[in-house]
Protein backbone atom coordinates (compact mmCIF):
# COMPACT_ATOMS: atom_id res chain seq x y z
CA UNK A 1 0.00 0.00 0.00
CA UNK A 2 1.11 3.51 -0.44
CA UNK A 3 2.35 5.49 1.89
CA UNK A 4 1.45 9.42 2.60
CA UNK A 5 3.20 11.62 0.09
CA UNK A 6 5.26 8.66 -1.07
CA UNK A 7 6.79 10.56 -3.71
CA UNK A 8 7.76 13.33 -1.82
CA UNK A 9 9.15 11.09 0.83
CA UNK A 10 11.41 9.04 -1.64
CA UNK A 11 12.81 12.67 -2.86
CA UNK A 12 13.84 13.21 0.62
CA UNK A 13 15.68 10.17 1.65
CA UNK A 14 17.33 10.36 -1.76
CA UNK A 15 18.52 13.55 -1.18
CA UNK A 16 20.13 12.66 2.11
CA UNK A 17 22.00 10.09 1.17
CA UNK A 18 23.67 12.03 -1.62
CA UNK A 19 24.34 15.17 1.02
CA UNK A 20 25.75 12.50 3.31
CA UNK A 21 27.69 10.87 0.60
CA UNK A 22 29.34 14.13 -0.31
CA UNK A 23 30.13 15.80 2.40
CA UNK A 24 27.73 18.20 2.88
CA UNK A 25 26.74 16.96 6.73
CA UNK A 26 28.65 14.55 8.99
CA UNK A 27 27.84 12.10 11.24
CA UNK A 28 27.11 14.46 13.68
CA UNK A 29 24.37 15.22 12.28
CA UNK A 30 22.34 17.63 10.25
CA UNK A 31 18.19 17.66 9.24
CA UNK A 32 16.13 18.19 5.89
CA UNK A 33 12.83 18.61 5.52
CA UNK A 34 10.09 19.92 3.08
CA UNK A 35 6.65 21.52 3.57
CA UNK A 36 3.89 20.10 1.86
CA UNK A 37 0.24 19.84 1.33
CA UNK A 38 -2.74 17.26 1.48
CA UNK A 39 -5.99 17.49 -1.49
CA UNK A 40 -7.48 19.81 0.67
CA UNK A 41 -4.47 22.11 1.20
CA UNK A 42 -3.44 20.73 4.63
CA UNK A 43 0.21 21.27 5.81
CA UNK A 44 2.54 18.62 6.69
CA UNK A 45 6.19 18.93 7.16
CA UNK A 46 8.33 15.84 6.15
CA UNK A 47 11.68 15.39 8.18
CA UNK A 48 14.27 13.12 8.26
CA UNK A 49 14.68 11.22 12.01
CA UNK A 50 16.53 11.82 15.07
CA UNK A 51 19.89 10.63 14.80
CA UNK A 52 19.59 10.26 10.75
CA UNK A 53 23.74 10.67 10.32
CA UNK A 54 24.75 9.35 13.85
CA UNK A 55 22.34 6.12 13.74
CA UNK A 56 21.55 5.52 9.81
CA UNK A 57 24.64 7.26 8.41
CA UNK A 58 22.22 8.67 6.33
CA UNK A 59 21.02 6.32 4.45
CA UNK A 60 16.81 6.56 5.27
CA UNK A 61 14.14 4.63 3.99
CA UNK A 62 11.16 6.46 2.41
CA UNK A 63 8.83 5.49 5.75
CA UNK A 64 11.56 6.60 8.31
CA UNK A 65 10.88 10.32 6.57
CA UNK A 66 8.41 11.41 9.01
CA UNK A 67 4.95 13.42 8.62
CA UNK A 68 4.44 16.06 11.11
CA UNK A 69 1.06 17.79 10.67
CA UNK A 70 2.00 21.59 10.61
CA UNK A 71 -0.73 22.85 12.47
CA UNK A 72 -1.36 20.18 15.54
CA UNK A 73 2.79 19.75 15.50
CA UNK A 74 1.69 15.67 15.68
CA UNK A 75 3.53 12.97 14.06
CA UNK A 76 1.24 10.74 11.70
CA UNK A 77 3.17 8.80 9.83
CA UNK A 78 7.11 7.42 9.82
CA UNK A 79 8.95 4.91 11.48
CA UNK A 80 11.25 6.74 13.99
CA UNK A 81 11.78 9.53 16.59
CA UNK A 82 11.14 13.63 15.60
CA UNK A 83 14.35 15.26 15.64
CA UNK A 84 14.71 18.33 18.32
CA UNK A 85 15.63 20.32 15.90
CA UNK A 86 12.13 20.89 14.26
CA UNK A 87 12.02 23.96 16.36
CA UNK A 88 14.25 25.44 13.88
CA UNK A 89 12.20 24.11 10.46
CA UNK A 90 8.69 24.91 12.31
CA UNK A 91 9.83 28.40 13.03
CA UNK A 92 11.18 29.21 9.17
CA UNK A 93 7.95 27.48 7.64
CA UNK A 94 5.84 30.19 9.83
CA UNK A 95 8.28 33.24 8.92
CA UNK A 96 7.14 32.70 4.72
CA UNK A 97 4.50 31.14 3.22
CA UNK A 98 6.86 30.77 -0.19
CA UNK A 99 9.40 28.33 2.09
CA UNK A 100 8.78 25.16 1.59
CA UNK A 101 12.12 23.46 2.51
CA UNK A 102 14.68 23.72 5.50
CA UNK A 103 18.06 22.12 5.00
CA UNK A 104 20.75 22.42 8.05
CA UNK A 105 23.96 20.86 7.56
CA UNK A 106 27.29 20.68 9.37
CA UNK A 107 28.89 21.49 6.44
CA UNK A 108 33.05 21.67 6.66
CA UNK A 109 33.77 24.57 4.40
CA UNK A 110 30.88 26.63 5.39
CA UNK A 111 31.94 26.23 8.97
CA UNK A 112 35.06 27.22 9.25
CA UNK A 113 32.91 30.88 8.26
CA UNK A 114 30.46 30.01 11.46
CA UNK A 115 32.74 28.64 13.97
CA UNK A 116 35.16 31.87 13.08
CA UNK A 117 31.57 34.43 13.92
CA UNK A 118 33.02 35.98 10.34
CA UNK A 119 30.60 36.78 7.58
CA UNK A 120 31.55 34.53 4.45
CA UNK A 121 32.41 36.76 1.60
CA UNK A 122 30.28 35.99 -1.15
CA UNK A 123 33.02 36.06 -4.15
CA UNK A 124 31.62 33.30 -7.15
CA UNK A 125 29.18 33.63 -9.61
CA UNK A 126 26.51 30.37 -8.61
CA UNK A 127 26.21 32.09 -4.91
CA UNK A 128 25.48 35.86 -5.91
CA UNK A 129 22.11 35.35 -5.64
CA UNK A 130 22.12 34.54 -1.90
CA UNK A 131 23.94 38.25 -1.01
CA UNK A 132 24.94 39.06 2.07
CA UNK A 133 26.57 35.85 3.60
CA UNK A 134 25.55 36.32 7.73
CA UNK A 135 26.82 34.35 10.52
CA UNK A 136 23.90 34.53 13.52
CA UNK A 137 24.64 34.65 17.01
CA UNK A 138 25.29 32.02 19.42
CA UNK A 139 22.90 29.59 20.66
CA UNK A 140 23.10 25.98 21.45
CA UNK A 141 21.59 23.00 18.94
CA UNK A 142 18.22 22.20 19.40
CA UNK A 143 17.49 24.72 21.40
CA UNK A 144 14.11 27.36 21.55
CA UNK A 145 16.50 30.38 21.57
CA UNK A 146 18.32 28.96 18.62
CA UNK A 147 15.02 28.78 16.31
CA UNK A 148 14.22 32.17 17.72
CA UNK A 149 17.29 33.58 16.34
CA UNK A 150 16.73 31.92 12.72
CA UNK A 151 13.05 32.74 13.33
CA UNK A 152 13.57 36.24 13.63
CA UNK A 153 16.33 36.49 11.15
CA UNK A 154 14.32 35.28 8.20
CA UNK A 155 11.58 37.82 9.89
CA UNK A 156 13.48 40.91 9.05
CA UNK A 157 14.66 39.66 5.38
CA UNK A 158 11.07 39.64 4.12
CA UNK A 159 10.31 37.68 0.79
CA UNK A 160 14.59 36.95 0.53
CA UNK A 161 13.78 34.49 2.75
CA UNK A 162 12.43 32.16 0.64
CA UNK A 163 15.74 31.42 -0.69
CA UNK A 164 18.50 32.38 1.86
CA UNK A 165 21.43 30.82 3.52
CA UNK A 166 22.49 31.62 7.30
CA UNK A 167 25.66 30.41 8.96
CA UNK A 168 25.27 29.46 12.78
CA UNK A 169 27.66 30.28 15.11
CA UNK A 170 29.88 26.96 16.13
CA UNK A 171 27.09 24.35 14.51
CA UNK A 172 26.47 24.88 10.55
CA UNK A 173 24.32 26.09 8.36
CA UNK A 174 20.50 26.80 7.84
CA UNK A 175 18.94 27.32 4.20
CA UNK A 176 15.56 28.07 3.42
CA UNK A 177 14.40 27.67 -0.48
CA UNK A 178 11.35 26.90 -2.59
CA UNK A 179 11.96 23.97 -3.33
CA UNK A 180 14.12 20.44 -1.97
CA UNK A 181 16.54 20.42 -4.85
CA UNK A 182 17.07 24.39 -5.24
CA UNK A 183 18.09 23.80 -1.45
CA UNK A 184 20.41 21.09 -2.45
CA UNK A 185 22.28 22.97 -4.99
CA UNK A 186 22.31 26.64 -2.56
CA UNK A 187 24.04 24.40 0.10
CA UNK A 188 26.59 22.44 -2.95
CA UNK A 189 27.79 26.20 -3.84
CA UNK A 190 27.98 27.48 -0.69
CA UNK A 191 30.71 24.92 -0.23
CA UNK A 192 32.87 25.77 -3.12
CA UNK A 193 31.85 29.78 -2.35
CA UNK A 194 33.64 29.38 1.29
CA UNK A 195 36.90 27.39 0.25
CA UNK A 196 37.60 30.10 -2.34
CA UNK A 197 36.68 32.80 -0.04
CA UNK A 198 39.19 31.65 2.33
CA UNK A 199 41.45 31.18 -0.32
CA UNK A 200 41.19 34.96 -2.07
CA UNK A 201 41.41 36.15 1.82
CA UNK A 202 45.14 34.01 2.17
CA UNK A 203 46.22 35.97 -1.11
CA UNK A 204 44.65 38.95 0.18
CA UNK A 205 46.18 39.13 3.39
CA UNK A 206 49.77 37.99 1.40
CA UNK A 207 49.26 41.02 -0.93
CA UNK A 208 48.30 38.94 -3.97
CA UNK A 209 45.31 40.37 -4.39
CA UNK A 210 44.07 44.04 -3.75
CA UNK A 211 40.42 43.02 -2.06
CA UNK A 212 37.94 39.92 -3.22
CA UNK A 213 37.41 39.38 -6.55
CA UNK A 214 34.27 38.01 -8.55
CA UNK A 215 32.56 38.32 -11.80
CA UNK A 216 35.98 39.82 -13.21
CA UNK A 217 36.21 42.84 -11.11
CA UNK A 218 36.80 44.38 -7.55
CA UNK A 219 34.17 42.84 -5.45
CA UNK A 220 32.81 45.62 -2.95
CA UNK A 221 31.04 43.53 -0.54
CA UNK A 222 28.22 42.25 0.14
CA UNK A 223 27.50 41.69 -3.79
CA UNK A 224 24.18 42.63 -5.28
CA UNK A 225 21.35 39.97 -5.17
CA UNK A 226 19.93 38.79 -7.88
CA UNK A 227 16.48 37.16 -8.15
CA UNK A 228 15.89 33.23 -7.63
CA UNK A 229 13.90 31.88 -10.40
CA UNK A 230 10.99 30.06 -8.44
CA UNK A 231 9.85 26.80 -9.89
CA UNK A 232 6.76 26.42 -11.71
CA UNK A 233 4.41 23.51 -10.19
CA UNK A 234 4.24 20.62 -12.48
CA UNK A 235 1.27 19.24 -14.61
CA UNK A 236 0.34 16.15 -12.68
CA UNK A 237 -2.40 13.68 -14.22
CA UNK A 238 -5.52 12.69 -12.57
CA UNK A 239 -7.89 9.47 -12.10
CA UNK A 240 -10.86 9.48 -14.00
CA UNK A 241 -13.88 7.34 -13.61
CA UNK A 242 -14.83 5.59 -16.91
CA UNK A 243 -18.50 6.76 -17.87
CA UNK A 244 -20.96 5.25 -16.01
CA UNK A 245 -21.85 2.01 -16.33
CA UNK A 246 -18.89 0.94 -18.66
CA UNK A 247 -17.04 -1.90 -17.50
CA UNK A 248 -13.91 -3.57 -19.24
CA UNK A 249 -14.72 -6.83 -21.13
CA UNK A 250 -14.01 -9.43 -19.03
CA UNK A 251 -11.51 -11.44 -21.85
CA UNK A 252 -9.39 -7.80 -21.04
CA UNK A 253 -8.92 -8.11 -17.55
CA UNK A 254 -8.06 -12.04 -17.30
CA UNK A 255 -6.24 -12.37 -21.02
CA UNK A 256 -2.61 -13.27 -20.90
CA UNK A 257 -0.52 -10.49 -22.38
CA UNK A 258 0.33 -11.28 -26.09
CA UNK A 259 3.85 -11.70 -26.83
CA UNK A 260 5.45 -10.63 -30.13
CA UNK A 261 6.21 -13.63 -32.60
Amino acid sequence: MEMMFQKEREDLARTVRLLFDRKDTNIAGGNLSVKVFDQSEHPYILITPTFMAETFYGDLHAAQILVVDAVSKEKVDGVGVVTREINLHEGAYETHPGIRTVIHSHAPESLFWATSGLEMPNVTESTRELGRIRTLPYAPATSIELAKIVKDALSKIGDKAVENVFLLNSHGVVITASELHIGARILETLEWNARIAYQQTLFSKLGLLKTYQSCGQDADLPVEVFPIALPDIPVKSKDMPFPEGMTRPESEMTAAPKIPE
